[in-house]
């Protein structure tokens, strides 16, 4: 589907809910049915793959700005 879409980049599918376990990023009940989903959340990482940048919220519908992100990978150089 992703091929489909034009996407060059890699997508996550996790409908066991292990990644986002792993990363601690569960937020319990809050999906259809009180099934757990994820947390929204942006990372930075570098090219050695170390999160060097984190932004997490329990609302979905607040997300970091571009500018914000932006300003954050400005800060890892």
């Amino acid at each position: 589907m992703s091929k489909q879409a034009g996407y060059t980049f890699t997508i996550l599918s996790d409908p066991n809910t292990e990644a986002i376990r792993r990363y601690d990023l569960v937020h319990a009940g809050a999906g259809i049915n009180g099934h757990d989903v994820a947390r929204p959340a942006e990372f930075l990482v570098d090219s050695t793959g170390t999160v060097r940048w984190i932004n997490l919220t329990e609302n979905y519908w607040v997300r970091a700005r571009p500018e914000q992100i932006l300003a954050a990978a400005k800060l890892l150089k």
